[in-house]
């Protein structure tokens, strides 16, 4: 009796691609954003996305990227999410502190995007020049 193989590279990688499409469209949901609003934030086609949160493509690094950075995290953050790299991130890093701003319970959404920005003007105003 022969053993069965396991999961092909091409369906690993499928689902690969159907898990980050699924944090791209929580993450999507989380901003508060629809898919035209991140179409326009990104320069990437409805359809197009559409398609990736469906798992139907995947993303060249350029559109993972512009996809990370208009949803305020890392291209890195979002593929650790999606289970694509390893390693979450260190608590204190800011990855970590806007996940858990925007999964907080206790604030609402006002006080969520208050947060936030705060905390992105603090940022850019102690970038080094």
């Amino acid at each position: 009796m022969a053993d069965s193989p396991g999961p092909s590279a091409r369906d690993v990688g499928r689902a690969q691609l159907e898990r980050l499409g699924r944090v791209i469209r929580e993450q999507r949901k989380l901003a508060e954003l629809s898919l035209r609003d991140l179409a326009a934030r990104t320069n990437v086609s409805n359809p197009y996305l559409s398609q990736l949160e469906r798992g139907l493509h995947e993303p060249s690094v350029r559109v993972l990227k512009a996809i990370a950075n208009a949803l305020n995290m890392s291209a890195e953050a979002l593929m650790v999410q999606a289970g694509m790299i390893d390693g979450p991130a260190p608590p204190g890093s800011p990855t970590s502190l806007v996940d858990a701003v925007r999964a907080d319970p206790l604030l609402s959404d006002e006080q969520k995007a208050a947060l936030l920005t705060v905390y992105r003007c603090y940022i850019e105003a102690n970038k080094p020049t």
